[in-house]
């Protein structure tokens, strides 16, 4: 008996943040492979001290399959790869673009956009932040220019977690970026990502219901 792949994820959250916790990746890199996969819970009330023995700051990701346990959503995207041709090439070459893209949509890009929005949602928008976000965001402007996909001549992993750190709303509306723009489009009209927004939206709704 295959061992079972499970996504870890909040019972609950309020309806803000519906569609961009990130379990959604790891439910969209599911969908893409074809792998079987089921989703459980743990409390979201009290997320601070329920599971940290298992995700040592509280949060949500975090990925068992059979023995293995791993928390950090890309670092479970890229256990996710190593099970699927499908997010990541075999080869040496296209193996190393698509974990060099999946690091800079981390580390590069992410690591500015989420503190430049929660500092804009509390109406601070021109902030210490803005320029050295938008430095960033035109570099990879440019190169989005000259390609349909990150790391190969195909959708990898790469493209997964980079449009998901694009497709935030406030930040898509903040300055022109064409390619980017068509980028995260093209890249969320996936039939992989339409299905697993959509479980997630569900598995929410019915917990409101629950808790009704």
């Amino acid at each position: 008996m295959a061992d079972t792949l499970t996504i870890w994820t909040y019972d609950w959250v309020p309806p803000g943040p519906r569609g961009f916790v990130r379990d959604l990746r790891l439910r969209w890199a599911a969908e893409e492979a074809g792998l079987a996969h089921e989703v459980r819970t743990v409390p979201f009330d009290d997320r601070e001290t329920n599971h940290l023995d298992r995700q040592p700051f509280g949060q949500v990701p975090f990925l068992t399959d059979g023995e293995v346990s791993i928390f950090e959503s890309g670092a479970c995207l890229l256990h996710l790869a190593g099970k699927s041709e499908a997010l990541m090439p075999r080869d040496a070459s296209g193996a190393a673009a698509t974990l060099q893209w999946v690091v800079a949509a981390l580390n590069s890009i992410e690591m500015v956009t989420v503190p430049w929005w929660f500092l804009s949602l509390s109406g601070q928008e021109d902030n210490g932040l803005t320029g050295w976000m938008d430095k960033r965001l035109q570099q990879l402007e440019a190169v989005l220019r000259e390609r349909e996909w990150l790391a190969a001549d195909r959708f990898t992993v790469a493209d997964l977690v980079m449009a998901d750190v694009l497709r935030v709303s406030k930040l898509r509306a903040h300055g022109e970026r064409p390619a980017s723009e068509a980028y995260v489009a093209r890249v969320t009209d996936r039939s992989a990502f339409r299905k697993a927004h959509a479980a997630q939206f569900a598995h929410f709704a019915a917990a409101d219901e629950r808790r009704a």
